[in-house]
């Protein structure tokens, strides 16, 4: 019987490949349609242990609450657990001035991963399936894409699994009529005005007529594209090892190494995507601009820094200036400093700082550099812009934005960790002399 291939396949394929379902809770992505509702039915027949969630998009009006209340009767009559959503989908769609399509997207795979997290479930499973892969892979071909794009959906990340892909529209809806599974039509997946169901309605079928084992052979193609893409991976991850030097909080990249590499616009594509850059084209341009241009993704910066690229993560803002008071004995942010008076000098190091304490006037501050600065540099006659200071030191741009000064009013006492201000020194006449310790160094 067909009901007997489908499900033991489907059982035999989790034993396989994503045993972790049997061994601990999911969460089943449920819309009410054929796909989710024959998942639903499966892991209901294999005793899986799942809750549901439903997404209300309150895109179709009356029908919209009637899928809800649908998939609301299945979760009681398969005694699980249920999490329901509305979404103002139109809203988000216009704020935010992206497509349908990707507004439906962006809003339920960050509610399900609120869901995940609040409720400590590993998983988020899907019913996508073979046919779906097909739909992705052209999506991506039509749009241009590398090996990456045309691997289509994977089977399994970190926190969603995918059972239904070794599974066609074919058997999922034969495996439906079959059991009578009841499910939910939406009419708007069969308007070819959108890409993916132009492709499902107008493409696919075309191919499977072409060859009668169309889709086993473009399954086997999947899986030896996958295979090459995890040889690219693993070989990259070696590449950025090399080439990417870590200096504290982030990656110093020699220029002449990177364009050493052959093919060069494929390599700087793959070694940098993963830190949000894609745009390898920009990448190369920024190799030939000027020290201290730089550009940007969502998550890091990279700064061309003479012979070198510099990679770093952006983080959030922080306060400007910080103040520390007379007799105040710490100060933990945004640098930790140990503040005591002392007799004597004793130690010498750059992590420390001895003061004539009658030299300040409190309350101090501590901050970044700001155009105009200077100081006089202990050790050294005259007065000093900050600027060449950080110029003769060798300051990266990012380094420049990294250093703290210690100041003050808007005197700068210690350019804290590298140089002291000779008009603070403690001399024959310094009566109390105060010492700043910086820890963790």
């Amino acid at each position: 019987m067909y009901f007997c291939t489908v499900l033991e396949e489907f059982k035999k394929h989790i034993t396989a490949h994503l045993p972790k379902l049997k061994e601990q809770e999911f969460l089943l992505a449920c819309s009410g349609g054929i796909d989710s509702m024959v998942l639903a039915h499966l892991c209901q027949a294999s005793s899986l242990n799942f809750s549901i969630a439903h997404c209300n998009f309150e895109l179709r009006g009356q029908e919209s609450h009637q899928d809800e209340a649908f998939v609301r009767a299945t979760a009681t009559a398969y005694k699980k657990k249920i999490y329901v959503t509305n979404f103002d989908t139109i809203g988000y769609m216009n704020k935010n001035k992206v497509s349908l399509q990707i507004a439906a997207r962006e809003l339920r795979y960050t509610w399900f991963s609120k869901i995940l997290t609040e409720h400590a479930i590993a998983t988020l499973v899907t019913a996508h399936h073979a046919d779906d892969l097909i739909e992705t892979f052209l999506i991506n071909l039509s749009r241009g894409t590398g090996i990456e794009g045309l691997t289509g959906i994977p089977e399994k990340t970190a926190h969603i699994s995918r059972p239904l892909l070794p599974f066609s529209r074919a058997q999922i809806v034969a495996y439906a009529q079959k059991e009578k599974i009841v499910w939910r039509e939406d009419q708007s997946n069969k308007e070819t005005k959108y890409l993916r169901n132009n492709i499902r309605h107008k493409i696919v079928p075309l191919l499977k007529e072409l060859h009668p084992t169309f889709l086993t052979n473009f399954l086997h193609t999947q899986s030896y594209l996958g295979q090459t893409n995890e040889i690219v991976v693993q070989h990259i991850a070696e590449v950025r090892t090399s080439l990417f030097e870590q200096d504290e909080e982030l990656f110093k990249i020699e220029i002449t190494a990177l364009q050493n590499l052959s093919p060069y616009t494929a390599y700087v594509y793959h070694l940098f995507k993963p830190y949000g850059f894609s745009d390898a084209a920009a990448i190369l341009n920024l190799c030939g601009s000027l020290t201290g241009k730089e550009i940007y993704s969502k998550t890091h910066r990279l700064l061309k820094d003479r012979d070198f690229l510099l990679l770093q993560a952006l983080s959030p803002e922080i306060s400007e200036t910080y103040v520390i008071q007379k007799d105040q004995e710490h100060c933990i942010f945004p640098v930790s400093l140990k503040i005591e008076p002392v007799d004597t000098l004793t130690t010498t190091s750059s992590t420390t700082l001895y003061v004539d304490e009658a030299t300040l006037n409190f309350p101090l501050t501590v901050r970044k550099w700001k155009t105009g600065d200077y100081f006089y540099p202990l050790g050294m006659q005259g007065a000093k812009k900050l600027s060449k200071f950080y110029k003769d030191e060798k300051y990266s741009r990012i380094a420049k934005e990294a250093q703290w000064l210690l100041c003050s009013e808007d005197q700068i006492v210690w350019v804290i960790g590298k140089r002291a201000d000779n008009r603070f020194k403690v001399s024959e006449k310094t009566k109390q002399i105060l010492k700043f310790k910086l820890q963790n160094e």
